[in-house]
């Protein structure tokens, strides 16, 4: 089968700071969801849920299976095995990788990002300058299997791509700005902390809408801001 395009969320329930975020409740969906459609929304192709084989995983298992989501289960530390091994079963070619707890995703950085690859023939390509957890990576296949194949440490095995984007002399690394009008780093999307859980609840209600965009999530951010100062 030839490979395509697609994309890998990593999650699992066993986050250290906030343990079992993924299926806290963020703007009348868990966070878990809220991921998976709007990674589903981007339309670049087959959308893939990458957890662990611990029984607790079973819930976000049950999650990608109510929005007809396929899910890949593998070691829970290894995430970069974990990666090789779904893009390998799914053959899925280049892969864009996105994490659990970023429930405000860009709905079109997929899309970006893909095209930048065909256009640069790059190993790995980001964009730089997005909220914090609004970003998605894409990264060949072809160098997640090298990286897998020579990465050491911890640490490259459980963050996947960090042995490819240090390695220059191994991969061709492209990172662009992002959009200038989505171009807000200092806004944070992301859930690690119970205070992120309950900001991200914040900016989906001032938000508004089932899947509010990331510039509409932004302007809700700044109006936060306002409002805490005034």
């Amino acid at each position: 089968m030839r490979a395509v395009p697609g994309i890998i969320l990593q999650a699992r329930m066993a986050s250290q700071r906030l343990p079992g975020k993924a299926l806290q409740v963020v703007g009348g969906r868990t966070v878990l969801e809220h991921c998976l459609r709007r990674l589903s929304a981007s339309g670049i192709g087959r959308v893939v849920l990458a957890t662990t084989e611990r029984p607790e995983d079973d819930a976000l298992e049950a999650v990608a299976s109510s929005l007809n989501i396929p899910t890949f289960r593998g070691g829970e530390h290894d995430v970069l095995d974990r990666f090789v091994r779904c893009a390998s079963r799914f053959d899925i070619d280049p892969v864009i990788r996105a994490t659990g707890d970023n429930p405000a995703v860009d709905i079109d950085g997929a899309r970006r990002l893909l095209e930048l690859v065909q256009e640069t023939r790059a190993d790995y390509v980001i964009e730089e300058g997005l909220p914090y957890g609004a970003a998605v990576e894409c990264v060949k296949a072809s160098a997640l299997g090298v990286a897998a194949m020579l990465a050491r440490d911890p640490f490259d095995r459980e963050h996947v791509t960090t042995f490819v984007r240090r390695r220059h002399d191994l991969f061709k690394i492209v990172a662009v700005p992002a959009p200038e009008s989505l171009r807000h780093p200092g806004v944070k999307v992301t859930v690690d902390t119970w205070d992120d859980l309950q900001q991200l609840r914040d900016l989906f209600a001032r938000a508004g809408g089932e899947m509010p965009s990331l510039v509409d999530l932004i302007a809700a951010a700044g109006d936060l801001t306002q409002s805490e100062v005034a």
